[in-house]
């Protein structure tokens, strides 16, 4: 998610993007969300494989789109945490 704050609190720094290039198999990662409703969760897993494509079904309303490029990884992810931050130990 992306915000505005009116006021920054003294001391917050922004995240920042990593580069996808650098992500090593093994890596441990976490996975950051409000996976069924539950806010603030995180998840631990490693970096499975990089470099992967994805393409959803078009069965059941899907579009088939192919995403190329994806990171995968053994962190659980559950509806409400997809599309969350996926960081490395050191942010």
């Amino acid at each position: 998610a992306v915000i505005k704050l009116d006021r920054v609190p003294d001391g917050t720094k922004a995240a920042r993007f990593g580069d996808s290039a650098k992500v090593e198999v093994g890596q441990i990662v976490l996975a950051m969300g409000s996976p069924l409703g539950l806010s603030s969760s995180v998840t631990q897993g490693i970096v499975s494989a990089t470099g992967r494509t994805v393409t959803e079904g078009s069965s059941g309303g899907g579009t088939g789109a192919t995403i190329a490029n994806m990171v995968q990884t053994s962190a659980a992810i559950n509806p409400g945490n997809s599309g969350g931050a996926l960081v490395n130990l050191d942010g």
